[in-house]
């Protein structure tokens, strides 16, 4: 630089400075390079005290033109104390600070009146989560003391199911359960069919033979008896199982078990002693019980003691008759009483009327005869036999218990059904009735199972109860024996479908339950809840064997209203997650193949609603991806491209992972978008557009993360959602506020992405703009692209970007600013 350059550098220095001064705009610095040091040091040890969050605050709110410092001096100069202070009193003349006042003070109740609501609805939310978290901890503990014999009440509240952990593949079921299962199938089978119901308790019991058990064969045995009655209402069990009809089947019903069953016993006697039996004559009941009689009255310690009226083929009279009765032969005893003589007279009409009887007892006259000759001859008689007679007959003092005759439990129980009236006991004392309400009272609470040592012997504490009609209590007892819980569901099972199990109203109620309602000493056995425990020890392995149970359910609803087939279907779905076995699956034409659902097809069964169902419980569990899965199998394409869409949203923007979302959506997206292209598909416009758009993203982005630029900008252009021209930005805009918000919270990763996309390739067209184009690494169609049109698009998107009515991310506008500038 020549020396008069640099004069005139140095004039032009001058006069800037002097401008300067005249203008006062700037002000002239007067410290030294050290000074400006020092200062910033001091500056920067005081900023240094503040914490790092207090830092970003200030830097934050200072890029929006916020003081931190003053603000927060205002803010400390704020105080509530004044706000809700006394309003000072004023004279009424005083209009203006009477109305202040006025004012204030409403202002002041609102307040607090608000304040008040506030906090009462506060501490009820509290007192509410108390309760229901009460409640859930209630019900874990009333289901795990479900095999506790104390009755619960009906009130009980719902249970929340556990799922189990997944079991091996293998069968869980025993040869038992294995054996019963196949007799539920069969029979759900003819029930679907529409074929008459075979005998489901013939069909167990016949089941139960193969099983080599004596006791469990005798359990059922006791079930065909006592529920070889006739139809019953299905409305209300227990009411109709309390009529007097009713009543008096199952009375004859328990007697005719228990005389078969001891003519069973006299018969095996009569045959294990065979020589001093001397069995012979007229074969039949009576030939039997005067052998019988040889060998345990005349045998017997007690032999001829106290025996009155004689012999009858050289064997004492009333002996022979009472093992008649006790046999059920009234006819036996008939033939006796004749062949005794005129002594008898008496007593060959009392059962001769008998015999005449359908309902095996007494007209009310004969009845009060017969207890008016106990009370004068026969109560004072050294007989036991003759005295147990006549007890039978008359049903007389019914609190003897008889002990020297009735030796066994089944004798005590046979004896007091012999004794049952209608009517209620009005005297205690008298002990002239007996009901069978008394009865079961006295055998369920009175007696209880510690009296018949029911650990020990299940079978007689459930024969006790079982014969007095109280089925529910027996067969929760039952349920209680681990080795005999497979029996005990069955029973109750089959007596549900003969309509003669009493089940409480709402399938949530604990296991054995008090109905206000039902007559003392009845429960109710909550069939629903003993099905599920004992499903859910294989519902896993055995699935179809566990939907075959939960189909005796059909016909039972929740509180909510819902179908408890259903409900057990779809928790069994949820937790196996085996949707293709029990729902069915898909096939590539969208057909559904059918599952284990479709076996049970009806009116309460429908397989697309409990898909359905399934499908709905999955969504508000927060299982997106199995309810997407369930729903296209029910067909509704409305919930599926609404759940892909959801889905796609969150991870469309993501490189694709091995086992990540995206990853898995990928080909379930394309399968569904392959099957509804062309065909009819139910879902609204919108739901649709939305996927189709979402699908194209998903498109769009592979070809972004994998570099293939070009085809990523056709497609993001063929799209429509960003303008590729300043011109198109309105339109755009416009588009954008009727998309959805699946589409739109991903426009800062679109709008990046494109203009990531145009840079890349504005520097590559820019970088080769002097190559020849024989010797250029692009397409044809890049390399005649003028550097312009990239300008142009860049420039679009960034105009889009500031208009559309969407916030974008703070740094999201500066990178595209920053892109579009480097462009230039």
């Amino acid at each position: 630089m020549g020396d008069n350059d640099f004069s005139e550098l140095l004039s032009q220095a001058e006069q800037l400075a002097n401008d300067i001064d005249g203008v006062g705009e700037l002000p002239r610095v007067e410290r030294s390079l050290r000074q400006v040091l020092d200062a910033s040091n001091d500056l920067w040890s005081k900023v240094t005290l503040h914490e790092a969050p207090d830092i970003q605050a200030h830097m934050m709110l200072a890029s929006k033109g916020v003081d931190l410092t003053q603000l927060s001096q205002k803010l400390d100069t704020l105080s509530t104390r004044k706000t809700f202070e006394p309003l000072e009193p004023v004279p009424e003349a005083d209009i203006s600070s009477y109305l202040k006042n006025e004012v204030e003070n409403v202002l002041l109740s609102l307040i607090e009146g608000t304040h008040r609501r506030s906090a009462a609805a506060a501490d009820q939310r509290l007192w509410d989560s108390i309760r229901q978290n009460w409640s859930k901890e209630m019900r874990q503990m009333f289901n795990a003391l479900h095999g506790s014999s104390r009755p619960l009440d009906l009130q009980g509240l719902p249970e929340t199911s556990t799922l189990a952990d997944i079991a091996p593949v293998h069968s869980r079921l025993d040869h038992m359960e294995m054996a019963y299962a196949k007799e539920v199938i069969d029979y759900n089978n003819r029930v679907i069919q529409g074929v008459v119901r075979p005998a489901l308790v013939q069909k167990f019991a016949t089941a139960a033979e193969a099983f080599n058990n004596l006791k469990v064969n005798e359990l059922w045995e006791i079930v065909k008896y006592m529920s070889d009655i006739a139809p019953q209402f299905k409305d209300n069990p227990l009411h109709t199982r309390t009529s007097p009809i009713t009543q008096n089947q199952l009375i004859l019903q328990a007697r005719k078990y228990l005389e078969e069953r001891y003519k069973k016993y006299m018969t095996s006697v009569v045959e294990g002693n065979l020589a001093r039996a001397c069995r012979g004559g007229v074969p039949g009941t009576l030939s039997l019980v005067r052998s019988f009689v040889d060998l345990r009255v005349l045998g017997g310690l007690q032999g001829m003691l106290g025996l009155e009226d004689g012999q009858v083929d050289k064997k004492p009279i009333w002996p022979q008759l009472y093992y008649c009765l006790r046999c059920g032969d009234i006819d036996a005893a008939l033939t006796c009483a004749t062949q005794a003589g005129a002594q008898l007279a008496d007593l060959c009409a009392i059962l001769g009327a008998l015999k005449s009887s359908p309902e095996r007892a007494l007209d009310p006259s004969m009845e009060s005869t017969v207890r008016f000759q106990y009370k004068r001859d026969i109560r004072k008689s050294p007989d036991p036999f003759k005295r147990a007679v006549y007890c039978i007959l008359g049903a007389c003092d019914v609190s003897d218990e008889h002990s020297e005759v009735a030796k066994t439990a089944d004798d005590y129980l046979w004896f007091k059904l012999c004794q049952i009236r209608d009517g209620e006991r009005t005297d205690s004392r008298s002990g002239e009735n007996i009901t069978l309400q008394h009865l079961q009272t006295l055998i369920s609470q009175d007696y209880g199972e510690s009296h018949y040592n029911a650990v020990e012997q299940p079978h007689v504490y459930f024969q006790m109860l079982f014969l007095t009609g109280q089925y529910e209590l027996a067969l929760e007892f039952l349920w209680r024996i681990d080795k005999l819980k497979v029996h005990a569901v069955h029973m109750a099972i089959a007596l549900h479908e003969n309509h003669l199990l009493g089940i409480p109203n709402c399938p949530e109620s604990p296991l054995l339950c008090v109905d206000p309602s039902d007559q003392t000493p009845h429960r109710r056995l909550n069939l629903a809840r003993l099905i599920q425990y004992y499903v859910r020890r294989f519902n896993l392995t055995d699935i179809k064997e566990a939907l075959h149970y939960y189909y005796f359910l059909r016909g039972m609803r929740l509180p909510s209203g819902e179908n408890l087939f259903r409900s057990c279907v779809s928790n069994l779905a949820m937790e196996s997650r085996d949707f293709g076995t029990i729902l069915g699956r898909l096939e590539s034409d969208g057909c559904r193949t059918p599952g284990i659902i479709d076996i049970f097809n009806g009116v309460q069964a429908e397989p697309s609603e409990i898909i359905e169902m399934v499908a709905s419980n999955l969504e508000k569990k927060g299982l997106f991806e199995d309810a997407l899965e369930v729903y296209d199998l029910a067909g509704n394409h409305e919930k599926v491209m609404s759940l892909m869409s959801g889905l796609l949203s969150q991870v469309v923007h993501l490189t694709s992972q091995p086992g990540s979302l995206r990853f898995r959506l990928a080909p379930k997206s394309a399968d569904v978008s392959r099957r509804i292209d062309g065909n009819k598909f139910r879902c609204s416009d919108e739901t649709y557009r939305t996927f189709k758009t979402l699908r194209h993203l998903l498109e769009f982005f592979d070809k972004y993360h994998s570099g293939e630029y070009v085809k990523a900008l056709e497609l993001i252009v063929e799209s429509g959602l960003i303008p590729t021209k300043t011109e198109e930005v309105e339109n755009r805009v416009n588009n954008f506020r009727k998309l959805g918000d699946d589409i739109c919270h991903n426009f800062p990763q679109i709008l990046l992405a494109t203009m990531t996309i145009l840079h890349t390739l504005y520097n590559r067209a820019r970088g080769n703009a002097n190559v020849s184009l024989s010797s250029s690494r692009l397409d044809n169609s890049m390399a005649d692209k003028p550097l312009a049109s990239y300008r142009e698009q860049a420039r679009a998107i960034t105009s889009f970007a500031g208009t559309m009515p969407y916030r974008l991310p703070g740094d999201t506008n500066a990178k595209l600013v920053q892109m579009e500038i480097l462009m230039h």
